[in-house]
Parts: structure tokens; sequence; C-alpha cells
């Protein structure tokens, strides 16, 4: 296989980002049109919504429980079980910062140690969302300071590692980072499973 064919994160051997032209810009993303040439030369153009990335941190207890949280997501008009998450919209703020305050806005615990475990693109087909995936280990109890009438209505919901898959077979657990995190988050703490 060429090295440009390698997922790993090469660059577009050949095709050039010619510019963005803004169409709509929110509080979170903003929405372009983006120009670009292909290899042969022709130019062509996508709509692209711009996101400033995110974090996502599976909390893990001493027991080995996963918390999630039961949250309303408006876009798809349901509530999801997800892994604890938020936007990267501190200017400058490092992502395991990031990571921690989510933790403790939305669960209410903090976290001894946060560790990488994986960077991912959620929908790369048409946003450019890079989400760092973390594991928290060492938890404490902290004071939830949940924002937005969303997070007003979170639920923090225990998960143990064994029901993972039935949950994901089952639809009770859909969000893709939420899935890629807890299987992430199981291989690292329990790497003979």
């Amino acid at each position: 296989m060429p090295p440009e064919a390698d997922a790993g994160g090469a660059r577009g051997a050949g095709f050039v980002h010619l510019g963005d032209e803004e169409r709509f810009r929110g509080w979170r993303i903003s929405l372009v049109e983006a120009a670009f040439r292909a290899p042969d030369g022709s130019e062509f153009h996508r709509d692209v919504v711009r996101h400033p990335g995110a974090v996502a941190v599976v909390p893990v207890t001493d027991g080995g429980v996963a918390l999630l949280v039961r949250q309303y997501r408006g876009p798809i008009d349901r509530f999801l079980l997800e892994i604890p998450a938020g936007t990267r919209d501190v200017e400058g703020e490092a992502p395991e910062l990031t990571a921690g305050r989510e933790l403790e806005e939305e669960v209410g615990v903090r976290a001894a140690r946060i560790e990488h475990l994986a960077t991912i693109y959620n929908s790369p087909g048409f946003c450019d969302e890079e989400t760092l995936l973390y594991l928290g280990t060492g938890l404490s109890a902290a004071t939830p300071s949940r924002h937005g009438e969303e997070e007003q209505h979170i639920e923090v919901v225990e998960v143990s590692f064994d029901d993972v898959d039935a949950m994901v077979a089952s639809g009770r657990i859909t969000d893709a980072q939420t899935v890629l995190g807890l299987l992430l988050a199981r291989r690292r703490l329990r790497p003979d499973d």
C-alpha cells in the first residue's frame, strides 16, 4: 500500500485545499463552502462544518465501573447514554484539563489520572471535529457545575465493562465515541479480556 493510502494521518497526496468561504457562524461551529483541487487538476467544492474540537473521557471507579451520562440530544431528539464529553472551547487550555473539567462539571468527579486513549474524527465526510478520548481513574467526589438546559437533566449511570458488548448490540449505547472509548478503556484496564 502506498504511504498516501495509509489512514494513519497522511495528508491528501495530490489534493489541495484552496480555501473556505464561510456561509454560517454559530456559537460553536461554522459552515463553510470549501474549495479543493484534485490530483488531476479539477476543482471541486464541499460543504464542511468547522468545529473547535472536543474531548471525551471514560471515568472508571476504583471498583472498575464506568460512569456514563444519560443526556438529551436535540439534533436527534432523544436521550443517549454517553461518556462525558465537551467542546474544546477555552483558548489555549490543554485537552487533559478540558477532560478533567468536563468530568467535574457533568459527573461530579475529579480524576487523579487522565490518560490519552485515542484521537478520532467523528464524521470526517462533512466535519473536521477531532475528539481526543481519555481514560480517567483515581476518581474522587467533586461538585458538578452543569451548563445549559440539556446538562441540567443529566443522569449519571454506572455501567459494568462486562455489559458493554450487550448494550451496544441491543442499541442501548449508540454514540460512536462512547462505544470506542469504552472498548479502548476496557482493553487498557483488562488487557487479558
